[in-house]
């Protein structure tokens, strides 16, 4: 049955379907036009009402199978079948009635035959293959005989040759027209299948990565909490209170023990999970502006610059997974360029839009050809390449994308879109 779980892009048969309604209209049209050239031009008599049944028949069905389409994503290859079987026999109708085997239009048959090897499995094309033998042969069994009337009967051969021209003119038209637009169906057919098979991989690659990520955020979440336990109690100590030099130092290893824990989310985060907070109410405008803060603090760059295009307030809520891309991103613009970050941060009736540029030495072909891909990165690290990987998966998850290219005057600059009702308080809270 035709359901409507995919999208007619990624579904070669639901386009596939339309061709053979294209190709359908030509033949209802083409049939219409014969029989009038037939009776009005030649003067050969022909049984009117039962060739006129077949394209009234086949206009039914295209208007019936437009209608669907319009309901219904996907289409099978048993309905795939089941449509040219149907051409199959209307063009054996329209032959019986009209002078058997003899009919030099009989050729036509190739035209499905050839289709169906094209679109369908191996097996329905044979069944196709068959049908159209059966046709064949049953329209030579008290077929209809076409009376030609003078000139015509005095060279029925000429006649035969010219409706042979028309007919092979008709099947390589229509051959390359439809053929060359199911290729391609095909072959984009092939592209998503690749995409599909591509993104289970990278799906199986975060689910191998969270069982790693669990036992390492099980290991290291007692230590790390000991030590900020500790450092906690020597902060307090007033022997140590009074030292400024060994106060900075203890800062220090705070602010690192920190760094270790946003490490530690970072892997989690990177098997599936986001970090251990809720998400809040707050504002789009204080959501981006919050981000900006905290990186500016940390990564204490010479040169931090933020565009504010965002217009009104959005009630949003803050996702923790999207604030913590977001922070990787700049993160990894203030490694490669200490002295100069851009962040501009605009929206629009639907999307957020989002632009982190650098002065560093920008991507590489092969960064930007794999851009999203795991372990693709230009630190050279082990591990590396995350950032950007996530950062793909995330928004692609929220309905957004992200796209990255060299800036002309130097560095690198990376694009975000988001559309606002993946934030919109709103929508979540009705859910």
């Amino acid at each position: 049955m035709i359901t409507s779980a995919a999208k007619p892009e990624s579904d070669a048969g639901w386009r596939n379907m339309q061709l053979l309604i294209q190709l359908r209209w030509t033949a209802v049209f083409g049939q219409l036009v014969t029989i009038g050239v037939v009776i009005g031009v030649l003067g050969i008599s022909l049984p009117l009402w039962p060739l006129l049944v077949v394209p009234v028949m086949l206009a039914a069905i295209n208007l019936i199978s437009s209608v669907l389409l319009r309901h219904f994503r996907v289409v099978s290859n048993f309905e795939l079948t089941v449509a040219l079987l149907v051409d199959v026999v209307a063009l054996g109708w329209q032959l019986h009635h009209s002078g058997g085997a003899a009919n030099p239009f009989a050729s036509l048959f190739l035209l499905q035959v050839v289709i169906g090897a094209i679109i369908l499995k191996p097996k329905s094309s044979w069944i196709v293959v068959a049908t159209a033998l059966v046709a064949l042969a049953a329209i030579n069994v008290n077929e209809e005989p076409l009376i030609l009337p003078a000139p015509h009967n005095d060279a029925p051969m000429r006649l035969y040759l010219l409706g042979s021209f028309v007919s092979f003119t008709l099947i390589a038209i229509l051959l390359t027209v439809f053929l060359t637009r199911m290729s391609r169906n095909l072959r984009e057919r092939d592209a998503a299948l690749a995409a599909i098979r591509q993104r289970a991989a990278e799906e199986d690659h975060i689910v191998r990565m969270g069982l790693l990520a669990s036992g390492a955020a099980h290991e290291l979440g007692t230590p790390l909490s000991l030590m900020s336990v500790l450092i906690g109690d020597w902060k307090r100590l007033p022997q140590l209170a009074g030292d400024r030099e060994i106060h900075e130092d203890i800062e220090e290893m705070d602010n690192a023990v920190k760094r270790c824990k946003t490490i530690v989310s970072n892997i989690l985060m990177s098997a599936g999970e986001a970090r251990g907070e809720a998400p809040r109410v707050t504002t789009l405008r204080n959501f981006i502006e919050d981000i900006v803060a905290e990186w500016r603090l940390i990564r204490r760059a010479d040169t931090f610059e933020y565009h504010d295009d965002l217009g009104s307030e959005l009630t949003i809520v803050a996702d923790p997974a999207l604030r913590q891309v977001i922070g990787n991103i700049i993160d990894n613009a203030a490694e490669a360029s200490p002295g100069w970050i851009s962040i501009s941060a605009r929206k629009d009736e639907t999307m957020l839009y989002l632009t982190v540029e650098d002065r560093g030495p920008g991507f590489s072909e092969e960064i930007l050809a794999s851009f999203g891909h795991p372990y693709r990165s230009t630190k050279g690290k082990p591990g590396g390449g995350l950032g950007l990987f996530l950062l793909v998966n995330v928004l692609r998850k929220m309905g957004g994308q992200a796209q990255a290219e060299n800036r002309e005057q130097g560095g690198a600059r990376v694009f975000m879109e988001l559309p606002l009702k993946a934030l919109a308080y709103e929508r979540r809270k009705t859910e």
